[in-house]
């Protein structure tokens, strides 16, 4: 995450399930993990605030 941005829940699961399928099809680890699963290591990767994704909010 940068700043201040918080994400909402379905916007946090669409982020871990976008970089668990990347991990899971061969995209290296952005920190080291003792986790084995995808879904494992994206979600260090989320806490850790690694993760160069960014949400776009439409409306308001």
């Amino acid at each position: 995450m940068s700043g201040n941005l918080e994400y909402n829940r379905y916007e946090k699961a669409r982020i871990l399930g976008a970089r668990s399928l990347q991990l899971a099809y061969g995209a290296p680890a952005l920190i080291d993990s003792d986790q084995s699963e995808p879904i494992l290591i994206a979600a260090e990767e989320y806490d850790a605030g690694v993760l160069p994704f960014t949400v776009r909010r439409e409306g308001k």
